[in-house]
């Protein structure tokens, strides 16, 4: 695999890694030097995937990350510190769907869209933040945030309001995030994917109304995950120093 760029010598956590594009972000890190820092509920698939890296060659540690919670998630920055290093190399990718038109889907779900995709996404972006720029990121320079959001933040349709609001949500904060601590060295970015298949759809794809949607696409196609690899490592990596506040869509054209 050719790695564009290198994130020797940084230490990364990726929310949200035991499972789709959470893991295959921890694999390409772990692949372009990073040592990977893999945050997740499910911690028996985050210690098989950091146990896989690490047969590999690579460093990585599995620690229970729960963002909805934030003793949990100061935990697991401290233990990514205790092990490795201030985590420069920070991917805000945990997040739920909760499919259902406004009209149907119980506020409960609306609630822990909120507090996954939304404030989890603060909370974890946050924390980050305050290590670094205690650590000396002002001078560094070295900080890099980067926040997953989904290109249905700027498309219209039924049954996904409440989660394609909460994606429009993270993309604003990133973007006042990266207003507030441009001046101390933390860039903030946000990654716009399209539709790719991973856990979150479950079997939707093989139905025929998913197979009706992926005909409804440009290139009659699902994105591929490894589609977005070159730009979450140029976000994370050093290459990204003048980059921040943006918000970038990658999506095989899905959303034209």
């Amino acid at each position: 695999m050719d790695i564009p760029f290198s994130l020797t010598g940084r230490t990364a956590l990726i929310a949200g890694a035991s499972s789709g594009l959470g893991a295959h972000f921890a694999r390409l890190f772990a692949q372009a030097g990073a040592q990977v820092v893999l945050g997740a509920r499910r911690t028996d698939r985050t210690a098989q995937l950091a146990t896989e890296i690490e047969n590999q060659g690579g460093k990585a540690l599995a620690v229970p990350l729960d963002v909805t919670d934030e003793a949990s998630i100061i935990s697991a920055y401290d233990a990514a510190e205790s092990t490795f290093d201030t985590v420069d190399s920070i991917v805000a990718n945990a997040g739920l769907s909760a499919a259902g038109r406004t009209t149907d889907l119980p506020l409960a779900d609306v609630e822990r869209l909120v507090a996954t995709n939304f404030t989890g996404v603060y909370s974890v972006a946050r924390e980050g933040a305050k290590r670094l720029i205690a650590s000396g990121s002002r001078e560094k320079e070295n900080g890099r945030i980067t926040i997953i959001g989904s290109i249905t933040s700027r498309l219209n349709a039924n049954g996904d309001s409440a989660y394609a609001a909460t994606k429009a949500g993270v993309t604003h904060l990133g973007r006042n995030m990266a207003r507030e601590w441009v001046r101390q060295g933390v860039n903030v970015n946000t990654i716009h994917p399209g539709y790719i298949a991973t856990e979150i759809q479950g079997d939707w794809y093989q139905t025929e109304g998913g197979k009706g949607q992926i005909a409804g696409f440009h290139r009659r196609r699902l994105q591929e995950k490894e589609s977005l690899d070159a730009m979450m490592l140029y976000f994370a990596s050093d290459a990204s120093r003048s980059v921040t506040g943006s918000d970038i869509v990658v999506d095989d054209g899905q959303s034209l």
